[in-house]
């Protein structure tokens, strides 16, 4: 019994080269994909400049740990396992898949390397992949198709699910591990047949599975499965190729391109405009984005790149609290358009206004702008850039929400969100009793320190959040620290202001703040607010160093310059609440923790949703002042989560997070079983 013919010397019905359609069908298929991406990338040209071309090293690293090594997809466990199996199955078996194109042509075609020991190596990790991957398929079918997780639900104003796609996609992907397996299986019974040798097969793959099943099969019907597989595996290939760009699986040609390109540097937002300074946007006839070609190429990128795994919405928290907002949809909204406007042949339509359009005005202020969405996609994804864009757009259209409208008149007339005479900011360090405890430097003509602390707003003006500086003040003076303040000279950080998308006010609020801190002479600047961390270290240039207090704290505890004494209440259990612009956005986790953990006897329990997980209290981006339509408050469920974690004490270390955890709590019913403290006053407290 002779060895099986391959595709490239077959003849269909003994004239018709096999050869032929062997060469005509990847003809094709590379110039209809060729065709179809020139059509997708359309968008991209028409978008918006973006400046993704530095920090090259950091964006190599991006690309093995986030796109290569898949190190978020086990943040949902089974879900991440099962794409981490089909991703590395996938990179190996390209190989067979690329070289199966070439064996239709030429049969005895073999990548370079590949025809010695490497390739019997590969040949074994190939077969298990394979088999593997068509397991994975198989119970991912059965995830997204029976079981349902709940994140992958539409609901009904956003129109159908994808479920079918999903699952249709992953019945191609099985065919393609099937056809292949069968193809080298039937080459391998013959081969048997005719030597009456037996290759080594990986035990137990498909292949081994799959040569059990066709040995008995007689030398015509092996010849015909084994050319029949080739080309259903040529089809499978070539068709799947081309219908990537047409849905949600895009991501799997963008995937790689959208993580290198991602944003290194986190907390900052972008400009309004790449290529245009700060003084050139007086010049521009527009502000953010109002229509669809307003994205920037990558913001278009990520809308092609979302895989609709739905964990951004999962973890997204004014969606958690039934706030018309759903960061998933805010992509897949706008992929749906970019396919409307661009489609595969004909005219491109003319855009129309997003906001009004594909957004809703709530749906785009509903947004804390904390980054859990961010920090929770495996794709690079990024969400705050466009949330802020769009309202930079809304902004300049004059859709201001009416309870937003009275703080910003004030930040313009006053420098804060109050309304309240820049003379007294710096009250709160005249108090009678305060004074007598701790003197503080008012930055001005003819006086001088080493380290500015920076209030900010709502620690110079709020009754009750001022404690924040006088705590601060005092741990900053036993510490050894020489520092002053800038008093009536500062103004609002404008962090709030620019999330917001008021750019304008803040370019103004950043101008006068950068002059007033350059002219003290100061070193270092230090504030216990994160909002105002963030956008002094981020979005502000050229200050000297900026810390957040407890950075400072955790250094001079562990130089010996700050003690603390056992702690005065043994029996409360505290928990720390991680604000969004120290942690996710700034990396700060551990500085506050080991302050806390130096406070000997102090019980201390972590929340289920902590660090890069934390969970937003609903203050970011002027939301103190906005009254959202929701369902409960963030503070409330992050009061319950508290609870459920055994704590008595939430600590925190953000004056904005610790408004709404006080208020949530009284909401909430718990009153007089929990409360919720500052971070600074917790330290203050126990000073030695």
């Amino acid at each position: 019994m002779s060895p099986l013919i391959g595709p490239a010397n077959f003849n269909f019905f003994g004239f018709f080269p096999a050869a032929i359609l062997s060469i005509v069908i990847p003809v094709i298929g590379v110039g209809l994909f060729a065709y179809i991406m020139a059509r997708r990338i359309a968008p991209l040209i028409r978008a918006a400049p973006d400046n993704r071309f530095d920090n090259i090293v950091e964006r190599i690293k991006n690309v093995f740990f986030i796109w290569f090594a898949q190190i978020r997809q086990p943040r949902y466990m089974t879900a991440g396992v099962l794409h981490i199996v089909i991703f590395a199955g996938f990179l190996v078996l390209s190989i067979r898949s690329i070289s199966l194109v070439f064996i239709g042509i030429s049969q005895d075609f073999v990548f370079p390397g590949f025809g010695g020991l490497l390739g019997d190596i590969y040949n074994i990790f190939k077969d298990y992949a394979a088999t593997a991957v068509l397991v994975a398929c198989i119970v991912a079918a059965v995830r997204r198709g029976i079981v349902r997780p709940e994140r992958y639900a539409v609901p009904a104003k956003y129109g159908t699910d994808h479920t079918a796609e999903a699952v249709f996609v992953l019945g191609v992907i099985s065919t393609l591990m099937i056809s292949e397996s069968l193809f080298e299986a039937t080459e391998l019974a013959a081969e048997m047949h005719h030597t009456g040798h037996a290759e080594f097969i990986a035990p137990l793959s498909l292949v081994w599975f799959f040569r059990g099943m066709v040995m008995e099969f007689s030398h015509g019907t092996l010849q015909g499965l084994h050319i029949v597989m080739y080309y259903i595996h040529d089809l499978a290939f070539f068709f799947f190729l081309c219908f990537l760009p047409l849905g949600k699986h895009f991501h799997v040609i963008t995937s790689l391109f959208n993580v290198f390109f991602m944003r290194v540097k986190n907390g900052s937002i972008k400009p309004v405009k790449h290529g245009i300074s700060d003084e050139g946007l007086d010049d521009l006839e527009s502000f953010g984005v109002k229509k669809l070609e307003d994205f920037t190429w990558k913001h278009m990128l990520d809308f092609y790149s979302c895989a609709d795994c739905g964990r951004c919405s999962d973890q997204c928290p004014a969606n958690a609290v039934g706030r018309p907002l759903s960061p998933r949809f805010i992509t897949i909204k706008a992929r749906d358009l970019i396919f409307k406007n661009y489609p595969l042949s004909g005219e491109i339509y003319k855009s129309e206004m997003l906001v009004g359009g594909i957004y809703t005005e709530d749906e785009i202020w509903s947004c804390t702008t904390c980054g859990a969405c961010e920090e929770e996609c495996p794709l690079g994804i990024e969400y705050i850039d466009k949330m802020v864009d769009m309202r930079r757009g809304m902004v300049d259209e004059g859709m201001v929400p009416q309870s937003l409208q009275k703080p910003l008149k004030a930040l313009e007339k006053r420098g804060n969100p109050y309304g309240i005479m820049e003379k007294k900011r710096a009250d709160w360090a005249s108090e009678k009793e305060f004074k007598q405890e701790c003197q503080v430097t008012v930055l001005e003509k003819g006086t001088e320190a080493d380290t500015l602390f920076f209030v900010d707003s709502i620690t110079s003006f709020d009754d009750n959040i001022k404690t924040i500086a006088q705590n601060t003040s005092k741990i900053l003076t036993r510490a050894g620290v020489n520092f002053g303040i800038l008093g009536k000279m500062e103004k609002d950080s404008g962090s709030e202001v620019l999330r917001f998308g008021e750019e304008m006010l803040f370019q103004d609020l950043k101008s006068h703040n950068t002059a007033a801190i350059k002219d003290s002479g100061v070193k270092e600047i230090v504030t216990a607010d994160p909002h105002a961390y963030n956008v002094l270290k981020n979005d502000y240039k050229d200050l000297p160093r900026v810390r957040h207090v407890s950075q400072v704290i955790a250094e001079k505890i562990k130089k010996g310059l700050i003690s603390l004494k056992p702690a005065l209440d043994p029996d409360a259990v505290y928990v720390y609440h991680d604000p969004c612009y120290l942690g996710r956005h700034n990396g700060i986790y551990e500085d506050p923790r080991e302050a806390l953990d130096a406070i000997e006897g102090l019980r201390r329990v972590e929340l289920e949703k902590s660090r890069d997980r934390s969970f937003c209290c609903g203050g970011g981006g002027l939301m103190l002042f906005y009254e959202p339509e929701e369902e409960t408050r963030m503070g409330v469920l992050r009061v319950n989560m508290a609870a459920e974690a055994g704590a008595t004490v939430i600590v925190t270390a953000c004056p904005f997070c610790l408004v709404n955890i006080q208020d949530a709590i009284k909401v909430a019913g718990k009153e007089g079983e929990m409360v919720a403290m500052d971070f600074t006053q917790l330290i203050e407290q126990h000073l030695a």
